[in-house]
């Protein structure tokens, strides 16, 4: 049995696009009844297949204008569960990824400028126990932010 039928998927292109949609709106798209809706989504939030919902806020607003994504070296890939919780402490780090390639790990990072980019390098991610070096990428834009699309199952 698939996990999501056709409605579920039709109603998460609707809610993705516009989490704050009115359930009597998804409704009334998907031709169904609005306890239809609200059950199906506790379900796929039960099932974790949504797992999350909120506003996104523009850092640029708080005053973080500088995006960052650092790749992150450490002496033995294994010391990734090791890193997690120094990472956790420092509130600029918004993503974290345990990587293959050239780094071991891959973190998402605001910081206020590039002064504050290099407090935050030199202070807090370089001292973490394991890390052997860092590599820097400065975001200059960011020209797609978005949600995987639903798409049905390919026909076999």
């Amino acid at each position: 049995m698939e996990l999501l039928d056709s409605l579920d998927k039709k109603i998460l292109n609707i809610v993705i696009r516009n989490a704050r949609i009115p359930s009597k709106d998804v409704a009334a798209e998907c031709g169904v009844s609005r306890a239809a809706i609200h059950q199906r989504i506790q379900r796929m939030i039960d099932l974790g297949v949504i797992t999350g919902s909120g506003y996104n806020v523009n850092p640029k607003f708080l005053g973080f204008t500088t995006c960052t994504y650092i790749g992150v070296n450490l002496e033995r890939g294994a010391m990734y569960r090791d890193a997690i919780p120094h990472l956790q402490n420092i509130p600029e780090v918004v993503e974290c990824h345990y990587t293959t390639g050239p780094y071991t790990m891959l973190i998402k990072l605001f910081a206020r400028d590039n002064e504050h980019l290099m407090q935050l390098l030199n202070d807090r991610i370089q001292m973490i126990p394991g890390v052997t070096g860092t590599e820097t990428l400065i975001s200059l834009d960011s020209s797609i932010d978005r949600e995987i699309p639903i798409l049905p199952p390919p026909n076999i």
